[in-house]
């Protein structure tokens, strides 16, 4: 039981350290690399191997580092009751204002890679495919 829900806690932290980083991009036009993030982390004294990050964003393990969770809150301008998906922390407006921005611009990633992958797809199709995609967006 403990394993499904370290398991349960270890993609919910994924999934705000990817939507954050998303907004990042949004913001500034570039994803926050590794080596930004911990080079801000480090000096702020707190060490973040690669390793660590790379099973933190793709939520292989499980974490329990407060003081990691600080900085990182700190590095993407949110408590750290968001990124550590403490009961009742609210979503920050300024991720729920680039929510959308940046659901269109995964849809727009996803429209593009169809039409790079799918080749000779009737236009027919691709509108059908990317009409399908407009209205997931929206729905959410």
């Amino acid at each position: 039981m403990i394993e499904d829900e370290n398991a349960a806690a270890a993609e919910d932290l994924a999934k705000r350290l990817r939507l954050l980083i998303d907004v990042a991009v949004t913001e500034t036009g570039s994803e926050p690399t590794y080596t930004q993030i911990a080079a801000y982390l480090g000096e702020r004294g707190i060490k973040l191997s690669r390793s660590r990050w790379t099973y933190m964003v793709n939520g292989h393990r499980y974490v329990q580092d407060q003081r990691l969770f600080d900085g990182l809150a700190s590095f993407f301008d949110v408590e750290p009751g968001f990124l550590t998906g403490q009961h009742g922390a609210a979503t920050p407006e300024r991720v729920s204002a680039q929510l959308d921005l940046v659901r269109s611009m995964r849809a727009a990633r996803v429209k593009a890679y169809a039409a790079r992958t799918l080749g000779d797809i009737s236009p027919a199709a691709l509108t059908a495919i990317s009409r399908y995609l407009d209205e997931e967006v929206s729905n959410r």
